[in-house]
């Protein structure tokens, strides 16, 4: 009987962790609702965000990515976004769809406004701006790179270049830079 006691806390604490992780994988999927009121966003481009991506207003997580569709008539993306109870937004705000840094996933960032007046649950965000492609902007970079640097036979400021004297023994003046 000594012996099933450890035996059986093991497994206790087994089925603990694997329900708390079963939990937290239905959070950030959007499953379970962990409150807040509901607004949505329109946006040409989404970029990589997920369903339990973050919304955050000056770098503070104020709510989460509740749900993700496509609007059938203008093909744009509507995102639907749950926000803390605690926090209200102003009707002029904007909502952009941004990312940590180079390495980091996308979240979608909140501009307050200043108006007097909130947004009411499920209303939508006026002004949005869609996610930027990096990789786009790196071949943009890289082509212009290729296009903009001087050809064989100028110089850097466009002109042609002189070709280079040939120095001749004994010539004093060949030697000097």
């Amino acid at each position: 009987m000594t012996r099933r006691i450890p035996e059986l806390a093991t497994g206790l604490a087994v089925i603990i962790v694997a329900a708390l992780f079963l939990f937290y994988a239905l959070r950030s999927a959007g499953a379970i609702n962990t409150g807040g009121y509901p607004l949505q966003a329109q946006f040409g481009s989404i970029g990589g965000l997920t369903v339990g991506s973050d919304v955050k207003i000056a770098g503070v997580v104020v709510g989460h990515v509740a749900a993700e569709s496509l609007n059938p008539t203008t093909y744009a993306a509507v995102i639907k976004l749950a926000i803390n109870d605690n926090v209200k937004i102003p009707d002029d705000s904007s909502a952009s769809i941004t990312s940590d840094g180079l390495l980091g996933g996308p979240y979608v960032s909140i501009s307050p406004g200043g108006s007097n007046t909130m947004l009411k649950p499920g209303a939508s965000f006026p002004v949005t701006q869609s996610a930027i492609n990096v990789e786009d902007l790196i071949g943009k970079f890289i082509f212009s790179m290729g296009n903009g640097g001087p050809s064989k036979g100028e110089s850097a400021n466009g002109a042609p270049s002189q070709p280079a004297t040939p120095s001749q023994p004994g010539n004093p003046a060949a030697l000097s830079p």
